[in-house]
């Protein structure tokens, strides 16, 4: 299974979403191959938030190495589901990928959005790392024959 993570610049929710389902994945032995990218590039290149970093460490799980990058056309032929943050993100990677693939979910199953940390303390950081946390079990028990 190959899942691409999307926020807005890749430097905080997407990166600790692909932190979380790699750390789950590990543990429950799944062979996914997990990124993540932004609707928008102008942080390609750069690595996470320091306090996306932060709180994924100090909750054993490293995002030190990952680094931003935009959404292209051909992350819909690479990737088997991609998973947005919010509806902004779900809007703009439905419109990208057209009528020839239906790759895009919300990554909350309940199809609320990741509320964007950036500008916001530590604490915003946290509770994000709750619902993504919150959801790991939906994404590790799909079969994922419908995708």
């Amino acid at each position: 299974m190959r899942i691409l993570v999307v926020c807005l610049g890749n430097i905080c929710r997407s990166p600790m979403g692909q932190g979380v389902l790699q750390s789950a994945a590990d543990a429950a032995g799944l062979k996914w191959e997990l990124d993540s990218a932004g609707t928008y590039g102008g942080h390609s290149g750069e690595a996470p938030d320091v306090r996306a970093r932060q709180v994924m460490r100090e909750h054993g799980m490293n995002i030190d190495d990952l680094r931003a990058r935009q959404v292209v056309v051909e992350d819909f032929e690479r990737f088997d589901l991609i998973l947005a943050m919010d509806d902004n993100n779900y809007r703009d990677l439905v419109a990208l990928q057209g009528a020839k693939w239906d790759k895009v979910r919300m990554f909350l199953p309940d199809g609320t959005s990741v509320p964007d940390p950036y500008y916001g303390d530590r604490t915003d950081f946290e509770n994000v790392l709750y619902l993504l946390r919150g959801s790991v079990d939906h994404w590790t028990n799909q079969s994922f024959s419908s995708f």
